[in-house]
């Protein structure tokens, strides 16, 4: 390459290194290191336009450096949210099979229907986002299912506490 040609070649490498770091999920599991290159790969493009064909050089080869290591960081990334993933799979099925059962008790046990109105609400509600983070977990949005399950463990502990209260709460009977 003459010093005084753009650096087309190395712009396309970028742009291709840009793109398997996308498709490596990138985008979603290492977004500074990838958006760290699509800044240096629009640098290059910029200095090409403005004729700074030494500067577009570096910028081209900065970016495809970052978005091969916003590659490498994904993958990284992606495998410990899929640890994590499955773990608040299996944390959200246990505190909803607790609460299934804490809710049984409190059927049996003769508590209140109006007690039990909101309970079994929230055991619902975890129903569908349990199913929801499952389908996530297949499609592999591992970071979906993280933001789905974060807050519902919390908050089936808290209605298996309320029921665990209710059903030894002994219940007065109209004379």
């Amino acid at each position: 390459m003459a010093c005084g040609d753009p650096p087309e070649k190395e712009m396309q490498q970028a742009q291709g290194a840009i793109d398997a770091a996308r498709a490596a999920g990138a985008d979603r599991y290492a977004q500074d290191e990838f958006a760290a290159a699509q800044t240096a790969l629009q640098k290059a493009k910029d200095a090409v336009a403005d004729r700074d064909y030494r500067l577009a050089l570096n910028h081209a080869l900065d970016s495809r450096e970052q978005a091969q290591n916003a590659a490498k960081d994904a993958a990284d990334h992606k495998a410990a949210a899929r640890t994590d993933a499955d773990r608040a799979v299996n944390a959200a099925m246990a505190a909803l099979n607790d609460a299934h059962t804490k809710l049984k008790a409190a059927e049996t046990a003769h508590v209140p229907p109006r007690t039990l109105i909101e309970p079994r609400r929230v055991i619902t509600d975890a129903d569908t986002d349990v199913q929801k983070a499952r389908t996530l977990f297949g499609q592999g949005d591992y970071l979906g299912v993280l933001d789905v399950l974060r807050p519902l463990t919390p908050r089936l502990h808290d209605v298996t506490h309320t029921l665990d209260t209710a059903a030894a709460t002994p219940v007065r009977r109209r004379r």
